[in-house]
Protein backbone atom coordinates (compact mmCIF):
# COMPACT_ATOMS: atom_id res chain seq x y z
CA UNK A 1 0.00 0.00 0.00
CA UNK A 2 1.29 3.54 -0.92
CA UNK A 3 1.35 6.91 1.25
CA UNK A 4 -1.41 8.24 -0.62
CA UNK A 5 -3.66 5.10 -0.02
CA UNK A 6 -2.51 4.80 3.35
CA UNK A 7 -3.85 8.32 3.48
CA UNK A 8 -6.55 8.34 2.54
CA UNK A 9 -7.95 5.08 4.42
CA UNK A 10 -6.61 5.58 7.59
CA UNK A 11 -9.43 8.08 8.48
CA UNK A 12 -11.84 5.50 7.73
CA UNK A 13 -10.63 3.04 10.29
CA UNK A 14 -10.30 6.01 12.56
CA UNK A 15 -13.62 6.92 12.15
CA UNK A 16 -14.88 3.64 12.75
CA UNK A 17 -12.84 2.70 15.81
CA UNK A 18 -15.65 4.58 18.13
CA UNK A 19 -18.11 1.89 19.14
CA UNK A 20 -21.38 4.33 18.18
CA UNK A 21 -19.85 4.82 14.64
CA UNK A 22 -19.04 1.69 13.87
CA UNK A 23 -22.72 0.65 14.75
CA UNK A 24 -24.05 3.66 12.97
CA UNK A 25 -21.97 2.69 9.91
CA UNK A 26 -23.39 -1.04 10.27
CA UNK A 27 -26.58 0.33 10.51
CA UNK A 28 -26.55 2.63 7.33
CA UNK A 29 -24.57 0.00 5.38
CA UNK A 30 -27.64 -2.69 6.28
CA UNK A 31 -29.83 -0.25 4.41
CA UNK A 32 -29.67 1.50 0.62
CA UNK A 33 -30.44 4.46 2.80
CA UNK A 34 -32.05 5.44 6.26
CA UNK A 35 -33.23 8.29 7.90
CA UNK A 36 -31.79 9.95 11.25
CA UNK A 37 -35.04 9.69 12.21
CA UNK A 38 -34.61 6.18 11.99
CA UNK A 39 -31.17 5.87 13.79
CA UNK A 40 -31.59 8.09 16.53
CA UNK A 41 -34.15 5.76 18.84
CA UNK A 42 -31.18 2.79 18.97
CA UNK A 43 -28.58 4.67 20.82
CA UNK A 44 -28.66 5.74 24.52
CA UNK A 45 -26.87 9.31 23.70
CA UNK A 46 -28.38 12.24 22.48
CA UNK A 47 -29.19 13.45 18.86
CA UNK A 48 -26.61 15.76 18.78
CA UNK A 49 -24.29 13.28 19.87
CA UNK A 50 -25.43 11.30 16.95
CA UNK A 51 -25.06 14.18 14.57
CA UNK A 52 -21.59 14.53 15.81
CA UNK A 53 -20.58 11.11 14.83
CA UNK A 54 -22.35 11.41 11.75
CA UNK A 55 -20.22 13.93 11.05
CA UNK A 56 -17.35 12.50 11.56
CA UNK A 57 -18.41 9.51 9.45
CA UNK A 58 -18.91 12.10 6.18
CA UNK A 59 -15.94 13.84 6.88
CA UNK A 60 -13.71 10.24 6.66
CA UNK A 61 -15.67 9.88 3.15
CA UNK A 62 -17.80 6.55 4.88
CA UNK A 63 -21.23 8.19 4.76
CA UNK A 64 -22.81 10.96 2.63
CA UNK A 65 -26.32 12.59 2.87
CA UNK A 66 -29.17 14.66 1.87
CA UNK A 67 -31.31 17.16 3.70
CA UNK A 68 -35.49 15.52 3.10
CA UNK A 69 -37.45 18.41 4.63
CA UNK A 70 -37.11 18.17 8.19
CA UNK A 71 -34.76 14.93 7.96
CA UNK A 72 -31.67 14.04 6.81
CA UNK A 73 -31.59 10.71 5.01
CA UNK A 74 -27.73 8.71 5.07
CA UNK A 75 -26.24 5.71 2.56
CA UNK A 76 -22.73 4.32 2.56
CA UNK A 77 -20.28 5.64 -0.32
CA UNK A 78 -19.87 2.30 -2.47
CA UNK A 79 -16.49 2.72 -3.07
CA UNK A 80 -15.46 3.66 0.57
CA UNK A 81 -16.54 -0.18 1.23
CA UNK A 82 -14.69 -1.19 -1.28
CA UNK A 83 -11.13 0.29 -0.21
CA UNK A 84 -11.97 -0.88 3.23
CA UNK A 85 -12.84 -4.23 2.14
CA UNK A 86 -10.03 -4.82 -0.40
CA UNK A 87 -7.83 -3.90 2.45
CA UNK A 88 -9.18 -6.05 4.63
CA UNK A 89 -9.27 -9.18 2.46
CA UNK A 90 -5.37 -8.53 0.85
CA UNK A 91 -4.17 -12.17 0.75
CA UNK A 92 0.17 -11.98 1.68
CA UNK A 93 1.98 -13.23 -2.07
Amino acid sequence: MGEADAARIAPMFKALGDPVRLRLAAMIAAHSEICVCDLTPHFAVSGATISHHLKVLREAGLVDCERRGTWVHYWVKPEALQSLSALLQSVPA
